[in-house]
């Protein structure tokens, strides 16, 4: 993939490492609690179609993210990398938005044949400041982002967390709500019962039935047996759960602990209202 205008040099390549979308229905969740607060966190406005995130290095081995609009291009890479399939992701230099310093995602691979990833120094020719490179978030501090990121690994891994909650309750261990739970591997499973921090996250997301949020703060995705998945996210709380059983909180004030909610009388018209709003993949 050619370089970017003015920011990385026309001559120089960009090899690129991966890619992910940048869509109301689909975005990196380490960037914010919603489309539009994502697009903010990388400098762009959030336009409906979206874009595409293209990760990799300069010749130099510098990290940048280079921002494509060619969102269907970027989605059939992604979808042919998943399926272990090569693909060639070289997006025309006309889709290109713009190329930030850094990567904002922990990549554990890099571009052979060129140095180590490093951040790019600024263009002493460039006018103004630099922007400063994007960051992975750091992973031994619990915050917004890694309570996301929590939501997105429950959300991939639904099955386990979801056996390790049934386990409990046949070895007869407490579990939230007045029921029986497994011990988890971190983050850590702990009652919820009567939580002031649930209590409040639930009401925030009843609240949204009524006063839609930001595009993305609701996300709905595919679940075996007709079922969807939710991922909905507010200030300081996450929740994922399955339309036909029960969900999982994350809170800010509670660092690397999940907050089982069984279904009881609410929860499942909660569920499909909220997702009745979601916006899906395409």
């Amino acid at each position: 993939m050619a370089g970017t205008d003015d920011t990385v040099a026309e001559d120089d390549a960009l090899f690129v490492l991966t890619a992910v979308l940048l869509t109301p229905a689909q975005f990196p969740s380490v960037l914010g609690d919603d489309y539009v607060a994502s697009c903010e966190a990388l400098g762009l406005e959030p336009y409906a179609e979206g874009y595409g995130l293209v990760l990799g290095q300069d010749s130099a081995g510098a990290r940048w993210t280079v921002v494509v609009e060619d969102v269907s291009l970027v989605a059939v890479a992604i979808a042919s990398w998943d399926c272990g399939m090569e693909y060639d992701l070289s997006p025309d230099d006309r889709s290109v938005v713009c190329a930030l310093p850094g990567w904002p995602l922990t990549l554990a691979v890099s571009a052979p044949g060129v140095p180590e990833p490093h951040d790019p120094l600024p263009d002493p020719d460039e006018p103004g400041e630099a922007p400063a490179p994007l960051t992975p978030p750091d992973t031994e501090v619990w915050g917004p982002a890694q309570r996301r990121l929590g939501a997105d690994e429950i959300a991939l891994q639904w099955s386990r967390w979801r056996g390790q909650i049934d386990a409990g309750t046949e070895t007869g261990e407490a579990t939230p709500d007045g029921g029986d739970s497994g011990d988890t591997d971190a983050p850590e499973a702990v009652a919820s019962g009567e939580h002031r921090g649930v209590r409040e996250a639930l009401a925030a997301a009843r609240a949204y039935v009524d006063s839609p949020p930001p595009p993305g703060r609701i996300r709905s995705a595919f679940a075996p047996g007709g079922a969807r998945t939710l991922r909905v996210d507010g200030p300081g709380w996450s929740l994922v759960a399955r339309t036909d059983d029960i969900a999982f909180v994350l809170l800010d004030e509670e660092p690397g602990e999940i907050i089982p909610v069984h279904r009881g009388p609410e929860l499942p018209g909660l569920l499909e209202s909220l997702d009745a709003l979601a916006v899906r993949p395409s």
